[in-house]
């Protein structure tokens, strides 16, 4: 595809980049015969007809639909930010031509979300090779890996000469476009191993098959959970990753397009965990839904928020006594939150890796436990001068009741963001412990829980110090 006009970049050419898709719409707008509109969009990658969907009405997507043959429509629908909505505008007949060339774990996702009825219906106008690949990848939840994989792999049975594995390779290079690595099977499918293309290649016709073949390789179970998996999938470079059943066989693959949509996947649903949601949103998400994500999380917060009042009203007497003390208490608080979420956002980090131990817990709670203790150290100090400067240079109090008061600011500060710091680590570690994702200790409930515990401290100081201490 290099002659397609988003790889052409002539020398010593300096104008900006042409805006393919804003040409491709132009093209589907003219008034040129389907022959000629054909032949035109197909010089553009499908990459940019994909973006030019988005700029055309549903007419003009008709049309361009009418235009294009299967494949090249599949291999647009690809590159397309929501192919759902694409495929979901085709009439069934098109519909089961192009779920039969997209991959089987897009299609399987396009069909999840239609009625049984539909989905039967769909499925049953295939062919038995793809009709039995979408049901093999439907069959698995979207958080197990069965589900992003996908069956365009090449597999050889063991055993066989170099020359008799290129002919394999050959053959079902055909039909399988993941050449770079082939894998090794036995009579019933079970992985041996696998062999770089450039070793298959370069091996000498006498060679034995099981010289160029790697053993040691990485390896997945279908079944297992997306989230559980994701950073050993990570830690290895491969081009593909092979995908087993329960009995050690052969299923499928996860290519480095695969792995990297699941990586990404699983950010945006860790990135929804800490603002408090369920799971991604999106632009086009209906509202209903959106609310149902956020509204479990309010409901929590909201008792927890009760709370906090409730705790701010033990200690009544302190703020009728010295109503100054309110002043600062949003500044105890706000800090707390901060330090408490900047904490839980370095630990859900660090827990991604499977292989932390006991001792490196327990070296990453001292840690944070140092670093909020160190910036407590410094922003107390801070608060004590600056808070009693201004209590008694622009409030006008005395100057024992002024540094006093910051005195206790100060404390309580310090005292905050060490326990904030404590709990922004401490808290997804048991979240972990009990087998529940950590990122569900999200922002929110941290700098709620940092809240109560800061209200508890600033109002227990203040009564503690200055009331029954210093008798202010």
């Amino acid at each position: 595809m290099t002659n397609k006009k988003n790889f052409s970049t002539e020398i010593g050419t300096t104008a900006q980049h042409p805006d393919y898709p804003v040409e491709i719409a132009a093209i589907i707008r003219s008034n040129l015969t389907p022959k000629l509109m054909g032949e035109q969009i197909l010089n553009y990658h499908e990459n940019d007809i994909a973006a030019a969907l988005d700029l055309l009405n549903k007419d003009e997507r008709a049309k361009l639909y009418r235009i294009v043959d299967s494949e090249t429509l599949a291999n647009i629908i690809e590159y397309a930010e929501n192919p759902n909505d694409i495929i979901g505008e085709l009439r069934v007949r098109k519909q089961v031509e192009i779920l039969s060339q997209l991959e089987p774990s897009i299609s399987a996702e396009y069909l999840r979300q239609l009625s049984k009825g539909d989905r039967n219906a769909l499925i049953d106008l295939m062919d038995d090779d793809i009709k039995h690949e979408i049901i093999l990848i439907s069959s698995f939840d979207e958080d197990e890996i069965g589900s992003s994989m996908t069956t365009n792999y090449i597999s050889i049975p063991s055993g066989i000469s170099i020359r008799q594995a290129m002919r394999e390779l050959v053959e079902q290079a055909a039909e399988n476009d993941n050449i770079s690595t082939i894998y090794v099977v036995d009579d019933d499918e079970t992985l041996i191993g696998a062999i770089d293309l450039k070793d298959l290649i370069i091996a000498r016709e006498n060679t034995p098959l099981e010289e160029i073949m790697m053993t040691s390789y990485p390896y997945v179970y279908a079944n297992e959970l997306i989230e559980d998996c994701i950073e050993r999938i990570k830690n290895y470079s491969e081009d593909s990753i092979p995908v087993l059943d329960a009995d050690n066989k052969l299923c499928g693959v996860l290519t480095a397009q695969d792995i990297t949509q699941m990586v990404d996947d699983e950010m945006g649903d860790d990135y929804a965990k800490l603002a408090g949601l369920t799971a991604e949103e999106d632009l086009q998400e209906p509202l209903k839904k959106s609310i149902g994500k956020r509204l479990p999380w309010l409901i929590i917060l909201l008792g927890l928020g009760l709370l906090v009042s409730s705790v701010v009203g033990v200690f009544e007497s302190v703020v009728a006594t010295l109503p100054l003390v309110v002043c600062f208490q949003s500044l105890i608080l706000d800090m707390a939150g901060n330090v408490g979420t900047q904490s839980l956002a370095i630990t859900i980090r660090v827990l991604m890796d499977e292989q932390l131990t006991g001792k490196q817990k327990i070296s990453l709670i001292a840690k944070e436990s140092r670093v909020g203790l160190c910036n407590g150290l410094i922003l107390g100090f801070f608060s004590f001068i600056l808070i009693g400067l201004f209590l008694f240079v622009i409030k006008g109090e005395q100057l024992v009741t002024s540094f006093s008061i910051s005195f206790c600011t100060g404390i309580a500060l310090l005292l905050s963001m060490l326990l904030s710091s404590v709990s922004g680590t401490v808290i997804p570690m048991i979240f972990k412990k009990f087998k529940v994702d950590p990122a569900v200790a999200s922002g929110p409930l941290i700098t709620t829980i940092n809240d109560l515990v800061a209200v508890m401290t600033y109002y227990g100081l203040a009564w503690l110090l200055l009331i029954h201490m210093m008798h202010l």
